[in-house]
């Protein structure tokens, strides 16, 4: 997996903080309309792992600025030495904290606005309760960059749309 040497030099890309039993997570780059890098990966499953606490009764996901989240940020892999490893480690810790989001034995409530696309689909798709603003739109964008649809996406549509509908 590729390093990070050490947390303090993990650009903050996801804020947490919980509150009143509310665990509120953030993701904070709305200049590159929230897609996940692995500094945004790492941030958000430490934001899950405190999610876990017991005084938290509830989990809120939403994005700042504009747009939710546009999936992963490709050019954080194609400006690092190995992309194929960067985008490999950044999919394999964003796919595990969105599926231990999931997970938690608590509502997971998200709010979407502007633009839910690639793996900010999984995030809808692993909430409880998903919340859109009316000019949301959702994308299926892996086809479109030569991927295919990662963190649980291809698993998690058809099962809750339908696998007619997903298709």
């Amino acid at each position: 997996m590729t390093q990070l040497s050490t947390r303090a030099e993990v650009p903050v890309r996801v804020r947490h903080s919980v509150a009143d039993g509310v665990a509120r997570i953030v993701l904070d780059r709305p200049e590159a309309s929230n897609a996940l890098d692995l500094a945004a990966a790492v941030g958000l499953h430490d934001a899950v792992d405190a999610a876990r606490d017991d005084a938290v009764r509830c989990v809120v996901v939403a994005g700042s600025g504009p747009r939710f989240c546009v999936g992963g940020d490709l050019d954080s892999f194609v400006g690092s030495d190995d992309a194929a490893a960067r985008l490999y480690d950044t999919a394999l810790l964003t796919e595990g904290a969105l599926r231990e989001l999931g997970e938690l034995p608590k509502p997971v409530v998200v709010g979407v606005h502007g633009a839910v696309a690639g793996a900010g689909l999984s995030f809808v798709l692993n909430a409880d309760l998903a919340i859109a603003a009316r000019s949301t739109r959702f994308v299926m964008a892996y086809a479109a960059v030569g991927l295919t649809p990662d963190c649980g996406v291809s698993y998690l549509l058809a099962r809750v749309i339908g696998q007619r509908r997903a298709m």
